[in-house]
């Protein structure tokens, strides 16, 4: 049978298979290189000799005096991050869909002042403003900063995940709700945002996920004794096993950002299995869309 033609996608005649071949063993050949360059350097300044990762595995002490204490940090940082940028991204998300111009105004100006600024800049700000203006500790105003700068961009970025969500329902969930009589009020919180919850589950899960790692931000900057910043203790009373601490912290936020992946997937599931959902899945292109400066959002009943 005669192959059909593809717009999308030419098949490669033998030249190109022959060009396609001879380009993945130069790339694999380079890949090598650069792995047993990087492998040769590190072996030459000792880092992969066995005393270095010992300790990880024989001396409790590393993970009791370091890791874990790191670890706690991180996890408390994310937590209240999360706990506080959830509801305030869902308000801001829902305040910009407002029928009132000035509310959605003002929703759109926090939100788009808060995303172009840097969280290190958010949280080096807050820094200063909690020694300048208020009786926090030196000891725990790091986590204040880290949290605060955490809380304030993330709850930007959710804000439009959360108004991306309900824009990806189909209109017929508004006129329905409209139909029976339903307040805006009462369809945006019965109708719309049960439905839209697991469509924004997978943007949600990623900007959680964001939120984990930007707790590092604070070890580097502010002092915050979070997981990363446990390295330069630890390389400094183990023998200076830099490769070895980093690895092991990686592997450790690893570990944590899967479990958080791992029951976010479990929860949409459930909740779709629950039929609490229209099938529709917002992913950050969507957000990044809805979110160019100057466009104002469609009402949910607008939509086509």
């Amino acid at each position: 049978m005669k192959e059909k033609p593809t717009v999308l996608y030419d098949v490669p005649g033998p030249r190109a298979r022959r060009r396609n071949v001879l380009y993945t063993v130069l790339f694999l050949v380079a890949v090598a290189a650069v792995v047993w360059w990087v492998a040769d350097s590190l072996a030459a300044k000792n880092q992969l000799e066995g005393d270095k990762w010992e300790p990880f595995f024989t001396d409790p002490r590393v993970w009791n005096t370091y890791i874990l204490p790191g670890l706690k940090n991180t996890v408390i940082a994310a937590a209240l991050a999360m706990v506080i940028a959830l509801p305030l991204g869902a308000l801001f998300g829902i305040a910009r869909l407002s029928d009132h111009a000035w509310v959605r105004a003002a929703a759109g100006t926090v939100v788009e002042f808060f995303r172009a600024i840097p969280v290190l800049i958010l949280m080096l700000f807050a820094n200063a403003a909690y020694s300048e203006f208020t009786d926090v500790s030196p000891e725990t105003r790091p986590l204040y900063a880290v949290v605060t700068g955490l809380v304030l961009y993330n709850a930007s970025v959710l804000a439009e995940v959360v108004r991306a969500g309900i824009l990806a329902l189909p209109a017929g969930q508004t006129d329905a709700a409209k139909a029976i009589g339903m307040r805006k009020g009462q369809t945006m919180t019965n109708v719309l945002l049960p439905q839209s919850v697991t469509a924004m589950l997978p943007a949600l899960v990623s900007q959680l996920v964001v939120i984990v790692k930007d707790t590092a931000l604070g070890g580097a900057m502010l002092g915050f004794s979070e997981l990363l910043a446990s390295v330069r203790p630890m390389s400094a009373n183990y023998g200076a096993n830099t490769i070895a601490s980093f690895t092991i912290v990686a592997v450790v936020f690893v570990v944590l950002n899967f479990l958080l992946t791992s029951f976010a997937s479990w929860l949409e599931g459930r909740l779709r299995r629950g039929k609490r959902t229209t099938g529709a899945v917002v992913g950050a292109e969507a957000v990044e869309e809805l979110a160019r400066p100057g466009e104002h959002p469609p009402e949910p009943g607008d939509r086509q």
